[in-house]
């Protein structure tokens, strides 16, 4: 898989999770689709590195996805609760 592919799987799972949540910005668009390429990357090789597949495999599609959307949850749950908690 290459790394155009990886980059818009992140884009678009960090999209789709933004959009679904309400009350969403702009700015807030922007991060989780960084997030999204970044977890997506980090997870394709890691996936690599640990040599669950290998280049083009279709894994990388399951574990790019995957990737994204652990780093989204986990900055959720971070950070976003306990900024709305707050009342802001």
């Amino acid at each position: 898989m290459n790394l155009v592919m990886v980059i818009l799987i992140g884009v678009g799972v960090g999209s789709m999770v933004e959009l679904l949540l309400p009350g969403h910005h702009a700015s807030e668009l922007m991060l989780a689709m960084l997030l999204g390429v970044m977890g997506a990357l980090l997870a394709q090789y890691m996936g690599h590195i640990i040599g669950w597949y290998g280049s083009g495999d279709p894994g990388e599609f399951l574990t790019a996805g995957l990737g994204a959307i652990i780093v989204l949850l986990l900055y959720g749950a971070l950070f976003r609760r306990g900024h709305r908690g707050q009342g802001h």
